[in-house]
């Protein structure tokens, strides 16, 4: 669906890649130095922007993160359910593939658990040693624009992604990023679950795994329930297509 850039919108963007500017002249020793330079400019964007704008630090400091709990700090959580301690997204599965790679990314689309979309934007902050230590997120929830304008949403042609745009799945828990990226990936077969054949599901699992949902704990028994198969078939499908690769 096509929408319209609120100012909320646009104000959010435009702050957060003058923080990347910002980000990328400046390394930084600990993920709560972070917090502790940008908790002010978090609080001052929320209010500016409005109760539906998230913005959100993650804590991605060190050799074993653990992405069920990342989130220092978060200003109008109600917008994806979450609070301090919380999970990352799908997208930060990427991260910790390249930590060094410039992951920023800007005004792209996400989606909360129960099916909402969001304009998002993301930095992230380096150490010294250019390993990615911390991300700062702003999320958009655009159902109350949608719902205005609901009308002449309906009338304008949809809007194709760019080919290289980030994918984002947003949950109050790692469970629900991970069952949201299985409906996406099933919804890319074309077909239901009751009509997949075994290519179709070889692909699904292809797709998940290409996106790093098969990094998450319990993600196969997770999948082979959705697709209506065994553990042992999901994971025989899975070294298929790996194979393949």
């Amino acid at each position: 669906m096509a929408t319209e850039t609120s100012e909320s919108e646009t104000a959010a963007t435009a702050v957060t890649a003058a923080l990347a500017g910002e980000a990328a002249r400046q390394t930084y020793e600990t993920a709560d130095e972070v917090l502790a330079l940008y908790r002010p400019v978090m609080r001052a964007l929320a209010a500016a922007a409005g109760p539906t704008t998230e913005v959100v630090l993650h804590n991605l400091d060190g050799a074993d993160v653990d992405l069920g709990h990342t989130i220092m700090a978060i200003e109008n959580g109600h917008v994806t359910g979450r609070s301090v301690g919380g999970p990352s997204t799908s997208l930060g599965l990427d991260v910790l593939k390249d930590r060094r790679a410039d992951h920023d990314a800007y005004g792209y689309t996400g989606y909360t658990s129960d099916g909402r979309e969001l304009r998002c934007s993301s930095v992230y902050f380096h150490n010294a040693e250019g390993d990615i230590i911390a991300s700062l997120c702003v999320n958009v929830d655009l159902s109350p624009l949608q719902q205005a304008r609901n009308m002449l949403a309906a009338l304008l042609p949809a809007e194709p992604a760019a080919p290289d745009a980030p994918r984002e799945h947003i949950g109050a828990d790692l469970v629900s990023v991970m069952d949201s990226m299985i409906s996406e990936a099933i919804h890319e077969a074309g077909r239901p679950v009751e009509t997949m054949s075994r290519d179709d599901k070889i692909g699904v699992l292809e797709r998940l795994d290409q996106r790093g949902a098969t990094q998450m704990r319990k993600s196969i028994e997770a999948i082979a329930k959705r697709l209506g198969i065994s553990r042992v078939t999901a994971y025989n499908y899975l070294e298929e297509a790996r194979a393949r690769r």
